[in-house]
């Protein structure tokens, strides 16, 4: 197993399948972009579906969640999701996008095995999603969220950050429109993943104000059991259930101590936290013919290596050189 040097073992994996993107989020690269992977860095679909079989079949991982930059842009995704599902045992198999695209791709992904996914939408509002994201998306967004429930990749979830003075007088309207679509929306916490490195604490909306917020128009009681364990979102049922609500406090309620996570980046780099400073090439040894028994056994070393918690408190934190669109959520 994937186990570390605290004794946590790692089930859930994240597997980043592009650094490109259609949006330009301003919390993650500049509105001009980034200077991509060149394509002959990035792992093949065959590399891709076999080191996750490795981490499925021999190394104990029983989620595979396919991220970007945005992996809609993936021209192999069915198929890679249609061979993940053939792996046994079967590991849950979900995708984290913003949606353009969904309306043309959900039920494809859904009968070559994809089982749900998560959607980013920080706004409800065409102008400042615009303002957000440097593109007018919007309706595209909602419509893939509606395909996405039309193809049975259910609980659809969706992802919000909140931005002070931008959108966080939507968290209500948000709540509001996910509960009458029977989405499940998660508020996260803006993490210091930026490409600019403009990430300011004082400037983030925290998980205590993002409560407060709702709690001003709805009854929110935590849900049960009232440890989370290993998942990253505190859940609170409105008014009473069974509906549900959740935040992520990455920042100021870190999960690090039951962490099951680990992430491998489109260019084949086992990354044990989204905010490590230290990475471990799988990609090169499988290019230079390492069998299935050195890969796992490189994982298995790199997953050792996990440090205790990300560490966004200590003094001597550094952002990772890597933005979020590289690294994969």
């Amino acid at each position: 197993m994937l186990v570390d040097g605290f004794g946590r073992v790692a089930t859930d994996l994240r597997v980043s399948l592009t650094d490109r993107c259609n949006l330009r989020c301003s919390y993650c690269m500049p509105p001009e972009g980034l200077d991509w992977l060149p394509r002959p860095e990035l792992l093949t679909d065959d590399e891709v579906v076999r080191l996750v079989g490795v981490g499925v079949e021999r190394l104990g991982v029983t989620e595979v969640r396919y991220t970007g930059g945005e992996p809609l842009l993936r021209r192999g995704l069915p198929d890679v999701v249609r061979r993940t599902a053939a792996l046994r045992p079967r590991p849950q198999i979900s995708l984290t996008t913003n949606g353009i695209g969904l309306g043309r791709l959900a039920g494809p992904l859904a009968e070559a095995g994809l089982d749900r996914v998560n959607v980013s939408l920080d706004t409800l509002e065409a102008e400042t999603f615009t303002r957000l994201t440097h593109r007018d998306r919007l309706a595209d967004v909602l419509a893939g969220l509606a395909a996405a429930v039309r193809a049975g990749l259910t609980p659809v979830k969706v992802n919000a950050v909140l931005m002070r003075g931008i959108n966080d007088h939507e968290a209500v309207p948000l709540l509001r429109y996910c509960l009458e679509r029977g989405y499940e929306l998660r508020f996260i916490e803006q993490m210091p993943l930026d490409a600019q490195h403009g990430w300011k604490r004082d400037d983030m909306v925290t998980a205590d104000e993002i409560l407060g917020l709702l709690s001003a128009s709805f009854a929110l009681t935590p849900d049960e059991p009232a440890s989370r364990g290993s998942a990253p979102a505190e859940t609170f049922l409105v008014d009473g259930g069974p509906a549900r609500v959740g935040v992520i406090g990455s920042v100021t309620r870190p999960f690090c101590g039951a962490c099951d996570r680990v992430r491998l980046t489109a260019d084949g780099q086992v990354r044990n936290c989204l905010f490590a400073t230290e990475e471990s090439d799988l990609r090169a040894a499988l290019r230079a013919g390492a069998d299935d028994d050195d890969l796992a056994a490189r994982w298995v070393a790199a997953v050792g290596r996990k440090r205790a918690g990300h560490g966004i408190d200590d003094p001597g934190f550094l952002q990772p050189a890597r933005p979020m669109s590289a690294i994969g959520g």
